[in-house]
């Protein structure tokens, strides 16, 4: 269900105790390994090393791949370069001569094979703050870092591969979230009903924007939700109805009356921005204890608040920006502590979307759902994921838990479509197969 995402400091723990030497040594292998796995037709290698460990790795690596009747040195003359100029204690930007070294690197465009991580990568939280090594292949030794997988730095890294160099798993305040977790959706049970099986109330629909509350209402239903009611502005009613069979349509103006039967609501999508549409999120929040997922337009403008039943905020990076008084581009290069500020300041659970989405609670490790197609870069699956979270709160999965298994359901059915040409109506249809496939 959850695999671990290592820190540095997790890593030296885990570490404590061994023989450094081995460890070293069984690290060199693997790279090695990898290496002339990787590209069996170089007939040279070189390598960059650092003064660390990873220095050392490299060097071993060096020595394994001479004995498989290959060249290999230090230095940039190699068909192949093995990176290991820092380790996973690398912080901040690297000085002006290993900048330059790592700008040489990435000049010869040559395949480049990272150990553990591409140098000039921070291992906790993925940050590039300077020049940073832009890796064919990361070999991460006993387990990913959580910097080979949040970005910026996972898009440094190339494709990454996990050696085993006999050490321990470990808890780790970072978790990969597998497809495992959609196990947990609970089913619907013979003796249930309609409204037990999950009743969501999607808020949203504006004229212009009646598509997005279509998605998420249709998302909630192909996610097992027992029944769905939409409220939107009574102009957008008539495209609803046309739209949408199965799901109950309501003015906004009674959404109030509609709540009683639900069990989650979706707020946000297509609601608008017109001045009144700040304090019915506000309302909606303040006046009742049902979960909630907080969306889109939602999002806009959204006042502080406080409350106990379970919420979800599901920004993107401008939204998550607007949100913190930030820019998004320091968003998209913070990601970690962008989103764990967003979960602390707003006391909530908040799922940064992405390629690498992430998922913070307060209190709690941030969960990261890097499955995702690049496919999924399309107009409306926010929505999807939307209706896809409120289905799972209403069928009383915890906030964290829901954030976690609407991201894995929404990227385990995108891969089920086109690789090409994705709609976000495609990920809806591909939802029921994505669940059946993890039971």
């Amino acid at each position: 269900m959850f695999e671990p995402l290592y820190t540095a400091d997790e890593m030296r723990r885990s570490e404590a105790g061994h023989d450094v030497a081995e460890l070293m040594a069984r690290a060199g292998r693997a790279v090695a390994k990898e290496a002339l796995r990787r590209f069996p037709g170089a007939r040279s290698f070189g390598a960059v090393c650092g003064m660390g460990a990873n220095g050392g790795d490299a060097r071993i690596a060096l020595n394994v791949i001479r004995s498989a009747g290959r060249e290999a040195e230090e230095g940039l003359s190699g068909d192949v370069i093995i990176d290991g100029l820092f380790g996973t204690g690398f912080r901040g930007a690297p000085r002006d001569d290993a900048a330059a070294l790592i700008d040489r690197v990435n000049a010869t465009g040559k395949p480049v094979v990272a150990v553990d991580l591409p140098s000039g990568v921070d291992a906790d939280s993925g940050e590039v703050a300077g020049a940073a090594v832009l890796a064919t292949v990361t070999v991460a030794m006993h387990g990913a870092k959580v910097g080979n997988v949040v970005a910026p730095g996972r898009f440094h890294g190339g494709e990454l591969v996990v050696a085993d160099i006999g050490l321990s798993p470990a808890e780790t305040a970072f978790q990969l979230v597998t497809k495992a977790i959609l196990a947990l959706v609970p089913a619907k049970r013979p003796d249930d009903t309609k409204y037990r099986a999950g009743s969501v109330l999607v808020i949203g629909g504006a004229p212009g924007y009646t598509g997005a509350a279509c998605l998420a209402a249709e998302a909630a239903l192909r996610a097992d939700a027992g029944y769905v009611t939409v409220a939107a502005p009574v102009e957008s009613l008539p495209v609803l109805e046309a739209r949408l069979v199965e799901a109950v349509k309501r003015p906004l103006d009674d959404v109030f009356d509609a709540v009683p039967r639900a069990a989650a609501l979706a707020i946000g999508p297509g609601l608008g921005r017109s001045s009144d549409r700040p304090e019915i999120v506000r309302r909606l929040l303040a006046e009742t204890d049902l979960p909630a997922v907080v969306d889109a337009d939602a999002l806009f403008d959204l006042e502080p608040f406080r409350r106990s039943a379970p919420t979800v905020l599901t920004p993107h990076a401008g939204e998550l920006a607007r949100l913190l008084g930030v820019d998004a581009g320091w968003v998209d290069v913070h990601r970690v502590e962008a989103v764990r500020r967003a979960a602390d300041e707003r006391s909530c659970v908040c799922l940064l979307k992405g390629v690498d989405t992430l998922i913070a609670a307060p209190g709690e490790g941030i969960l990261v759902c890097d499955l995702g197609p690049p496919s999924l870069a399309t107009a409306g699956t926010g929505d999807v994921l939307t209706g896809a979270v409120a289905a799972f709160l209403a069928k009383g999965l915890d906030a964290r838990t829901a954030a976690a298994a609407g991201a894995v359901a929404c990227a385990e059915a995108a891969r089920r479509g086109p690789e090409r040409g994705l709609t976000a109506s495609d990920v809806v249809a591909a939802l029921p197969k994505a669940l059946r496939g993890a039971v």
